[in-house]
């Protein structure tokens, strides 16, 4: 299992688009329906992740790692077994799959996403 994906806090994500699209060349675009814009940071063809810019808040202030697990039930037991804290349980993101954030033994804020595209808002 592997980092796939990288959340930015921003406070102004057109501003960050912005930024980011100018100094590293990003294609940044607004996700329909939600406060959260893509950024793809280059072709799929070199190494590297994508990830988001989403909007700064109180649960939502450091940027983030996100690591795609086979199954997100046994990942949050996993690592809650290993020392760590849920503190976003699983979500569903229709027709996306499911995510979930904890904080490590260090206080490091992480993120879990399984994919599946048959998840729906339940």
């Amino acid at each position: 299992m592997r980092p796939v994906h990288f959340e930015l806090p921003v406070v102004d994500q057109a501003r960050a688009a912005a930024f980011y699209e100018k100094v590293f060349g990003w294609d940044i675009q607004q996700w329909e329906g939600a406060p959260y814009w893509l950024a793809t940071t280059g072709p799929d063809t070199e190494a590297g992740i994508n990830g988001a810019l989403g909007q700064k808040s109180e649960d939502f202030f450091v940027p983030m790692f996100v690591i795609e697990v086979p199954n997100i039930d046994a990942a949050m037991l996993s690592v809650v077994e290993a020392g760590a804290t849920i503190v976003h349980p699983k979500s569903p993101i229709p027709g996306v799959g499911y995510s979930a954030y904890f904080t490590d033994t260090e206080g490091n804020r992480m993120g879990l996403f399984e994919t599946d595209e048959s998840a729906t808002i339940e």
